[in-house]
């Protein structure tokens, strides 16, 4: 048997049943230190997989940084330090030095600081940061309750749609194509709704491998059935015109689209904040299974290993 042939969560569900921690399986790991609760994670890119060589060494950097405090702020999080490893080729130094440029600023919009790092020699560019978070409350996938409603921050889509014209490599981007390129190579973790999430969330987790398969997580989590609307899933009008352009589904980009790095959680619908950018696309209820308009729902979201 391959790795292939159980995909990337299958086998993150062996591994979990060897180590048998009760801290494995959401965004982050709460460990509690005296009186305090400091949420772990890491998060990695690699070269050729998640950025090109060609793309902006610095908003590599900047990404490599939010992806991990996306991961803190859906726990309730706020990220305070964290730890960079590369693995390097002989690249030039200039380009390195880009890359911590990036992650500096990172750091400071964040308020949060680099400690350390290690570095290897390899055939292609690693960044793997491990960062360290702190909460007043964890609030995990688990905790949904029957009756909340289901929420999203932002609009969802945009990331797919931006990598797929990095591909492109057009000679001429038009603005709303810059705009979906830059939601993909510089997202923005949502650090607004950090106090919002740790006060009234119910279950929360980041949004990185497309909705659909996020919210089966959520669901299988917290032993729940999650009911969405597909009127009600935001969608951006970069996103509406890059699909009619191309002839595709906006529905679609925002269900499978990865690396949106917006947020996915539950609570009483009273809750909703007006101020906030959020958005409730659907209820939790009792049962089992996602469904959608009353379908069932397929998760096509984003897995390393599944053979397309």
């Amino acid at each position: 048997m391959r790795i292939s042939d159980i995909g990337e969560f299958g086998l993150i569900e062996r591994l979990k049943s060897i180590l048998q921690s009760e801290l494995i399986g959401d965004d982050t790991a709460p460990i509690t230190v005296g009186k305090s609760m400091l949420l772990l994670t890491c998060d990695l890119l690699l070269q050729d997989r998640h950025f090109k060589l060609h793309y902006p060494p610095s908003a590599v950097g900047w990404k490599a940084i939010s992806i991990n405090v996306s991961d803190v702020v859906a726990n309730g999080g706020e990220p305070i330090y964290c730890l960079v490893s590369l693995t390097l080729p002989d690249l030039e130094v200039r380009y390195v030095e880009e890359i911590y440029l990036g992650i500096k600023k990172a750091c400071e919009f964040y308020s949060c600081q680099v400690v350390g790092g290690n570095v290897s020699k390899g055939d292609k560019l690693c960044i793997d940061v491990f960062m360290v978070g702190k909460a007043e409350r964890f609030v995990g996938r688990g905790g949904a309750k029957i009756g909340d409603g289901v929420f999203v921050s932002g609009t969802l889509g945009d990331s797919k749609a931006g990598l797929e014209l990095l591909q492109m490599e057009k000679k001429h981007y038009e603005d709303f194509e810059l705009r979906l390129i830059e939601k993909h190579l510089r997202p923005t973790a949502r650090i607004d709704f950090i106090k919002h999430i740790s006060k009234y969330a119910n279950a929360s987790m980041d949004i990185s491998d497309g909705l659909s398969s996020d919210v089966e997580k959520l669901s299988k989590a917290s032993q729940v059935k999650i009911s969405l609307f597909s009127d009600k899933i935001p969608i951006s009008q970069e996103l509406v015109s890059f699909c009619k352009r191309h002839g595709k589904d906006p529905l679609e980009y925002a269900l499978s689209g990865g690396e949106d790095y917006e947020l996915l959680f539950t609570h009483p619908p009273e809750r909703l904040n007006p101020f906030l950018s959020m958005v409730q696309i659907g209820f939790v209820e009792e049962g089992e299974g996602i469904f959608i308009d009353g379908k069932p729902l397929k998760p096509t979201g984003f897995d390393h290993f599944r053979v397309v």
